[in-house]
């Protein structure tokens, strides 16, 4: 059985663009973490994480949700309203998949004047508050997944530079 509380993140890379910089791994399980504990979320836990390609992720993006573009995260849910699946060999609540294009944080790291680290790490937190359940069409739901990626970020180290503004009509 899982540990109370323990946090299993499943690393997979599938791509070959951008090399993958030593600690990164680190920083996804422990950003995975981060916001699993300022959700207070209870119990064990499992979550995938893939690094792919601009090109992967495009087939993903138009297979599940018909755009035909490349994006930077997918976010996968596996639960609905706080109710997961769980692995019956671990009992660990089984949280969903998150999908990063390391092509596409490259470049934004490099737009955005911050480190890869820092994009990674973002766009995890990103996803796995989607993977908790919340979504930024509203504005106010959107600050408030803001406000929480940014915690996190601060939390790991990694605050926003400031030369990076967020536009209010973004």
């Amino acid at each position: 059985m899982a540990e109370k509380g323990k946090i299993r993140v499943i690393i997979t890379n599938k791509q070959k663009t951008v090399k993958i910089p030593t600690g990164i791994r680190m920083l996804v399980r422990r950003c995975c973490n981060a916001v699993l504990q300022l959700e207070k979320f209870q119990g064990p836990a499992e979550i995938s994480v893939t690094f792919t390609d601009n090109a992967g992720i495009k087939e993903l993006n138009k297979q599940y949700r018909d755009k035909d573009i490349e994006t930077d995260v997918l976010s996968f849910p596996m639960g609905e309203n706080g109710v997961y699946d769980t692995d019956m060999e671990t009992g660990a609540q089984i949280l969903g998949d998150v999908v990063i294009s390391m092509e596409k944080a490259r470049d934004q790291a490099n737009i955005y004047g911050h480190s890869l680290q820092r994009e990674v790490g973002y766009l995890t937190a990103h996803s796995v508050l989607h993977l908790l359940g919340y979504d930024h069409i509203e504005n106010l739901e959107r600050v408030r997944m803001r406000e929480k990626e940014e915690l996190v970020m601060e939390q790991l180290g990694l605050p926003a530079s400031s030369s990076y503004i967020v536009d209010e009509n973004d």
